[in-house]
């Protein structure tokens, strides 16, 4: 796990850092700034005894997804703005998990600062603002197939 916390800190800091200069849109750069407190949730939630296996399975994959260079966005050629569906395809999971198992045990390893279901829905509202429709669905197919 080692290679997923140097990660987070290196995601981190490459969106705080650039994050103001690539949009002039005010909501992306904030829904940036949420990637690397999922991706630290995914990571967390991995290590979590509570979490069913089956979720694991999941969790897994979105980490992949994170960490590949290969999805629907990506950083290499969208710079930070590749991010955002990461965060989408992560709030799509959260949501599900949510509805599925108990919400406590995804709350206690939340690190953020804002309440994590408001977070989750607030991403999930606004996603067609900044993914392309296409991308969207490809996402929630990934999820609702359990393909993911």
């Amino acid at each position: 796990m080692e290679k997923e916390y140097n990660y987070y800190y290196k995601l981190r800091n490459k969106i705080k850092n650039g994050v103001n200069k690539i949009t002039k849109n005010e909501e992306l750069p904030e829904y940036l700034l949420l990637a690397p407190d999922l991706f630290y949730l995914l990571i967390k939630l991995m290590q979590d005894k509570e979490v069913p296996k089956s979720k694991k399975i999941k969790l897994g994959a979105v980490i992949a997804y994170f960490i590949t260079p290969f999805d629907f966005l990506p950083e290499a050629l969208m710079g930070l703005i590749g991010y955002i569906d990461d965060v989408a395809l992560t709030a799509y999971i959260l949501n599900d998990f949510f509805n599925e198992m108990n919400p406590e045990i995804i709350k206690k390893n939340w690190p953020g600062e804002k309440k994590l279901l408001n977070v989750i829905q607030n991403i999930l509202e606004d996603t067609d603002k900044f993914i392309n429709k296409n991308i969207v669905n490809r996402l929630k197919k990934l999820i609702d197939n359990d393909n993911v």
